[in-house]
């Protein structure tokens, strides 16, 4: 059996109260589930979608009808307490182009539960040959919804941390979400304030065509999100990779930006990260595909794409994996150039 729980406070090892620092009222509600029911949902742990660094990931069917993405979590040895302000903060994160928790389970194994869009993974639909093919039009929405999913994550943390002195931060990025962006000056010094006192810290984004899951309308959502190990609830110096501003493009933020480049790629192709006989990046950045984009476009799309859309996607992807040490274009940028902005 289940029962549902609230989220509460960083500070607290309790899973039973309900405000937290900087909110405004009670958090929605999250399912605490028996191991018991996770076995049952998972078909025995049988159903596994993926592997990753922390465990498993199943897909889960539960009596109740719910359908969910169900992850092992490994990584926390700190104890109960660390897990249960994971899933704290988890349940917090909310973006339409993020998967929301919808419980977790606890005991001698630990899992979170997720929601699990209609539509499954994106490597299914591009790698599966029984799945029709995506339209190009879904594969440049795609690539905006999971890059829209980066930048949104660092406007929900602030809000995390925010109080109504700071409303004018929220402000900023969340216009930059919608389409309506301010100066550029005035969203890279909202990064910079997310860089030095963003607290909690997302310590973990994992972007890959696993990774990205689609509902019933093939809207994107991101599900490589995690605070593993985040500390306590005091404001703090935060190795996020919220700090994705042209002045602050740490190595994570970097790697995170190259896997971006990677996704768009599959997207562009219909091939896997990892070609067959070689690496899909190393390929696509072969010169003599430079002057016929036409010759790495997915053969499932034939001829309906657009082709200045397909040379300004193309472009995104080689500028967001070429290697070097300079820095990096930000991801905030990155999203108002897929957006057309």
């Amino acid at each position: 059996m289940y029962q549902l729980v609230s989220s509460c406070s960083p500070s607290s090892s309790c899973i039973n109260q309900c405000h937290c620092v900087g909110d405004t009222g009670p958090l929605p509600f999250v399912r605490r589930f028996s191991l018991e029911d996770i076995k049952r949902a998972t078909g025995g742990f049988r159903r596994i979608i993926s592997n990753y660094s922390q465990g498993s990931v199943y897909k889960a069917q539960f009596r109740d009808g719910l359908l969910a993405l169900v992850k092992e979590v490994t990584a926390l040895h700190e104890g109960k307490d660390a897990f249960l302000q994971e899933v704290k903060l988890l349940r917090r994160l909310h973006h339409r182009h993020l998967v929301s928790l919808r419980g977790f389970a606890t005991g001698p194994e630990r899992f979170l539960v997720f929601e699990y869009p209609e539509h499954g993974s994106l490597k299914e639909h591009l790698n599966d040959p029984l799945k029709t093919p995506l339209s190009w039009r879904t594969r440049l929405q795609i690539a905006i919804g999971v890059t829209a999913a980066l930048v949104g994550v660092s406007v929900t943390i602030l809000r995390l941390i925010t109080s109504d002195t700071f409303e004018n931060w929220v402000s900023l990025l969340d216009h930059a979400i919608k389409g309506k962006p301010p100066e550029i000056s005035k969203i890279k010094i909202s990064f910079e304030y997310l860089n030095f006192f963003c607290e909690p810290p997302i310590n973990h984004v994992s972007i890959s065509s696993s990774n990205v899951l689609l509902d019933e309308n093939f809207v994107a959502k991101l599900s490589g999100i995690a605070f593993l190990g985040s500390p306590g609830n005091h404001i703090g110096m935060s190795h996020s990779h919220a700090s994705c501003s042209e002045g602050h493009m740490d190595q994570d933020c970097k790697d995170m930006i190259f896997q971006l480049g990677v996704l768009i790629l599959e997207l562009i192709t219909g091939q896997s990260s990892e070609k067959e006989g070689g690496n899909l990046v190393r390929w696509v950045q072969e010169s003599k595909f430079i002057g016929s984009v036409d010759k790495i476009v997915d053969p499932d799309l034939g001829n309906s794409y657009d082709s200045k859309e397909l040379k300004s996607l193309l472009a995104v992807a080689r500028f967001c994996t070429k290697t070097g040490d300079k820095p990096t274009v930000s991801i905030q940028l990155i999203l108002r150039y897929l957006q057309g902005k």
